[in-house]
């Protein structure tokens, strides 16, 4: 996030948004565009499959996001080729789907930590409720997120000398996060967070899945 932000900072940027954020903020010019529920589109679910989707409200006053930026594009002398989403969708489907050779998948191996490195690897993903922007305004269904814990194996808490429900710290490529720590089911060498808990952003203040994480008893932050 800090890098991107010191990107932000360095290009001249063009925001496409509905509320404040931090892209607002560095931009040089922000175009509102229309909510999801007043434009096409297609969402992308967790398996990779598209689902699209219709306008659910009319709102002629209202630019989707693809509308602005080929305004853009053809202001820039760089026309996209397409103005609507059924356009766009029609160029996908043209395009098909991949034929070629596929990359082997990875095989899951159990490696010790170089040196300088974490004792955990650090599984995470992101809760259906947490600090998403698309719950702005809505305090009250925020405050229905599940609290941010760390998850540890029944050994690894037997090993740092700790109760479920008691502080650990856990620290990250990125830093630092104090968490209540409760006990899982999880891989030896292995620790789970959620991504983005409100106030306990554990990608932001730690770093992304995968990374190699050290968890000590106590709290730092």
């Amino acid at each position: 996030p800090a890098l991107a932000r010191a990107a932000l900072e360095k290009a001249f940027v063009i925001s496409l948004e509905l509320r404040e954020s931090d892209v607002t903020r560095a931009a040089d010019v922000v175009f509102p565009v229309a909510a999801v529920t007043h434009k096409p589109g297609t969402f992308v679910n967790w398996e990779g499959r598209p689902r699209a989707f219709e306008a659910a409200l009319q709102h002629p006053g209202a630019l989707p996001d693809l509308r602005s930026l080929a305004g853009i594009a053809e202001a820039m002398g760089r026309p996209l080729g397409f103005r609507t989403v059924l356009e766009a969708r029609r160029e996908m489907q043209s395009l098909g789907a991949w034929t070629g050779d596929r990359a082997p998948a990875a095989t899951a191996k159990s490696a010790p930590a170089a040196s300088g490195e974490g004792r955990f690897v650090l599984a995470s993903w992101k809760q259906l409720i947490d600090d998403g922007r698309m719950q702005d305004g809505d305090d009250e269904l925020r405050a229905t997120a599940r609290p941010a814990v760390l998850l540890v194996g029944a050994d690894t808490l037997a090993e740092l000398g700790v109760a479920e429900g008691e502080t650990v710290t856990v620290t990250g490529p990125r830093g630092d996060l104090a968490l209540p720590v409760a006990v899982a089911d999880l891989a030896p060498g292995t620790v789970w967070a959620p991504a983005s808990s409100p106030g306990a952003s554990v990608r932001e203040f730690v770093g992304p899945a995968g990374c190699r994480v050290d968890v000590v008893a106590g709290g730092a932050r």
